[in-house]
């Protein structure tokens, strides 16, 4: 039974991060105009860098098991917050849909932050809990 959860949280950390890696990976391609929207929507240009750091970087360190359990808490608070600063205009039927995708993939990002990274992990590896 072991082996078919570590096999699982493998495969979930595979998958939960696809869309961090991607996002990160375009806003560093498209930094200006990614800058451009943020500040239109409030929040200020400088966490632009913050914001590639965790995507990107906290993806990648999801996908490999590396400082999981802290990586996915982290993720887990930017995904809510993200929700609630881009996604709230409910009169546009695709903002509901991303607040609800966003508090889903939070949820996602709590349960794997709770059960650690599993035995296919860099953190297994080092033998850390983080």
């Amino acid at each position: 039974m072991k082996k078919l959860e570590d096999t699982g949280l493998l495969i979930a950390r595979i998958l939960m991060p696809i869309l961090f890696i991607t996002a990160g990976w375009g806003k560093i391609g498209g930094y200006a105009a990614t800058q451009q929207y943020m500040e239109a929507m409030g929040v200020p240009g400088f966490f632009l860098p913050l914001t590639i750091l965790l995507e990107f970087g906290g993806g990648l360190a999801i996908l490999f098991g590396f400082l999981t359990r802290t990586t996915a808490l982290f993720t887990a608070g930017f995904t809510v917050l993200t929700a609630l600063i881009f996604h709230t205009n409910f009169a546009e039927g695709v903002n509901q849909l991303m607040f609800m995708k966003n508090l889903s993939i939070a949820g996602g990002f709590l349960a794997l932050g709770i059960s650690g990274p599993g035995a296919f992990s860099i953190d297994r590896i080092l033998n850390k809990k983080w």
